[in-house]
C-alpha cells in the first residue's frame, strides 16, 4: 500500500504504527491503561491541552513537540476504548476528519471560488448549517473559558455578516460601555452588584471585539500580561526576602522599589 511513498513519510507511517502497537499492549496488560475509560481521560486531556498552551505561549519548541505527544496519544487512547465496544476506532476518526477537510475546502477540492481568508471562513460557517448546526454560534462549545468564548462568538458572527464596518464603530462602543460601567459605581450607596457586573461583562464584550478588530487575540493579549505580572511579582518577592523583608510588613511604595527594577530588567 505504501511502496511509492517518500522516505520521510514512511518514517511518519511508522512511527503512528509504533504508537498504535504500544497504545495496544499498554490496554492489554498495564493495570492503569486497562482501567482508564473515555470519562476518566476527560479531564487529563484538558490538563495537556493547557500545558500545550503553556509551551506555545513560551516559544519552547521541544515542549510544544512533547506535549502534542501527549495529546496524539490520548486521541488514540480514546479510539482504541471506543474500538473495544464495537463504537469506531482509530481509522474511522482518521478517515472522519479527512472526510471533513474535503467537504469544507470546496474551494480546493471542488469548483467553488474563495480567493480570501474571510470568504474561506464564511464558507466553512455555511457548509456547516448545511450539515445539521442550527445556528451559527452552535458550533462554539458550551464550556470554553469565557475570553476565548467572546472572541469565537464574535468571528462566527462575523462571518454571517452580523459586524460593525469601521474599527472605530468598535471602539465608540468601548467608550459607551465605560461609562454605563463608571455610572453603575456613580452612586455608591446604592451599588447594585449584579448591575455593576452586567455592565463590566458588556465593557470586556466590546474590548475583546475591538482586539479583534486590530487583529490581536485577547486571550495570548491576558496570558502574556499574567505572565509578564507573575515574573515581577517574583522578582519582588525574591528581593524582599534577600533584604530581609517581609511582604506583608511592607508597604506599597517600598514593594514598588522592587516593582521597578523588575520592570527595568525586562
Amino acid at each position: 500500500m505504501f511502496e511509492n511513498k517518500s522516505a520521510d513519510r514512511l518514517a511518519k507511517l511508522q512511527a503512528f504504527d509504533r504508537l498504535l502497537t504500544i497504545m495496544d499492549e499498554l490496554r492489554e496488560q498495564c493495570p492503569w491503561d486497562k482501567k482508564q475509560t473515555i470519562e476518566s481521560l476527560r479531564h487529563l486531556t484538558i490538563e495537556e491541552t493547557y500545558e500545550l498552551s503553556d509551551s506555545i505561549m513560551d516559544g519552547n519548541l521541544p515542549e510544544v513537540k512533547k506535549e502534542l505527544g501527549d495529546l496524539a496519544l490520548h486521541i488514540v487512547f480514546y479510539a482504541r476504548i471506543a474500538s473495544e465496544t464495537g463504537q469506531f476506532d482509530i481509522a474511522d476518526v482518521l478517515n472522519g476528519i479527512c472526510e471533513k477537510l474535503i467537504s469544507r475546502h470546496p474551494h480546493i477540492y471542488g469548483d467553488v471560488k474563495a480567493d480570501t481568508e474571510e470568504k474561506v471562513k464564511q464558507n466553512w460557517e455555511q457548509l456547516k448549517l448545511k450539515e445539521g448546526n442550527k445556528s451559527v454560534l452552535g458550533g462554539v462549545p458550551v464550556s470554553l473559558p469565557a475570553l476565548v468564548k467572546a472572541m469565537r462568538i464574535q468571528e462566527k458572527a462575523r462571518s454571517a455578516g452580523f459586524d460593525w464596518e469601521e474599527k472605530s464603530q468598535v471602539w465608540e462602543k468601548v467608550e459607551e460601555e465605560m461609562q454605563e460601567f463608571q455610572q453603575a459605581f456613580a452612586n455608591e450607596s446604592h451599588l447594585q452588584p449584579e448591575e455593576a457586573e452586567k455592565e463590566f461583562g458588556d465593557l470586556l464584550f466590546s474590548l475583546v471585539n475591538y482586539a479583534r478588530f486590530v487583529n490581536i487575540n485577547p486571550e495570548t493579549a491576558l496570558e502574556r500580561t499574567n505572565k509578564k505580572f507573575i515574573k515581577r511579582f517574583n522578582y519582588l518577592e525574591a528581593e524582599a526576602k534577600k533584604a530581609g523583608k517581609n511582604l506583608q510588613n511592607m508597604t506599597l511604595a517600598e514593594m514598588d522599589v522592587y516593582w521597578e527594577e523588575a520592570k527595568k530588567q525586562e
